[in-house]
């Protein structure tokens, strides 16, 4: 029986949650998704509408807004699905693609998820160690494996404890980035000048990155509600899980559209790094 337990392996794959393995309450989809969105690369969603799009802060704002609140919408559908169906959303898209049409969209999740978005965060986790431990003097290879060893032990053990692990990194990570964000939203430069000549087309591109970034969780959405119980009020379900995608992208998104403004901000440094600014 695996339940609520937490410091045990989870058994299941993709197979159909016996309703007596489910539990769980929808406000957990909160942090377990506005958690894993306290990053650095949210942040450079941003950086990339002021630095490399040539937008002002506020045509960024509304790309960014717009943009993860339909990727938070679709987050919070698909997420309601999780109870009904009691499968994960590789196997629920079988449904629309067929069982071997699905092969081709699993697959390509599989290498963009499993290696590539990976690889992404590993990196950026171990820019942020060196970042935050500057004074040890850590070689990359050395805080890239930590953070590599840490995220497969997670994800061994998986659903509950990855669940309960958001929920415990939240209030740390809540308070580092929100002292950033204080910071940078101070000391911005809210008066700063567009540098596109095509603003029509650099919104659009803002956009779609803005709404690719949150819309980039909806191939999970179901796995981590595919434990609560079909009877659970599957509207709050979709609703924890948008509300965590929407807030934290939009904050940390702007936030990263503001740095680049900030007096002192270089842009060939290690990105990690500018957020000693703050």
């Amino acid at each position: 029986e695996y339940g609520d337990r937490v410091a045990t392996v989870e058994p299941g794959g993709v197979e159909y949650i016996a309703l007596a393995e489910r539990h769980g309450k929808p406000i957990q989809l909160f942090w377990t998704w506005i958690s894993p969105n306290l990053e650095f690369a949210t942040v450079f969603v941003g950086v990339i509408c002021v630095l490399f799009l040539g937008l002002n802060l506020w045509e960024s704002f509304t790309a960014i807004l717009i943009g993860t609140a339909l990727g938070s919408l679709t987050q919070g559908i698909l997420s309601s699905w999780g109870p009904k169906f009691g499968v994960p959303m590789m196997v629920q898209s079988r449904a629309s693609f067929g069982f071997l049409g699905n092969i081709l969209p699993a697959g390509l999740n599989a290498i963009t998820g499993a290696f590539g978005w990976f690889i992404v965060n590993s990196v950026s986790g171990a820019f942020a160690i060196q970042a935050l431990l500057s004074g040890l003097n850590l070689p990359f290879w050395l805080a890239f494996l930590v953070i590599v060893i840490a995220q497969v032990t997670i994800a061994t053990l998986g659903h509950n404890l990855i669940h309960s692990f958001e929920r415990w990194v939240l209030p740390l990570l809540g308070v580092v980035f929100a002292l950033a964000c204080i910071f940078i939203f101070a000391h911005g430069n809210w008066g700063f000048a567009a540098t596109t000549t095509t603003h029509v087309g650099s919104w659009l591109l803002a956009f779609t990155a803005a709404f690719g970034y949150a819309c980039g969780w909806n191939p999970y959405a179901a796995d981590y509600t595919r434990y609560l119980p079909p009877t659970t009020d599957r509207r709050m379900v979709g609703v924890w899980a948008g509300l965590g995608v929407f807030i934290s992208c939009v904050v940390l998104e702007f936030a990263g559209a503001v740095l680049v403004t900030v007096k002192g901000y270089n842009a060939n440094g290690i990105p990690t790094e500018q957020l000693h600014l703050a």
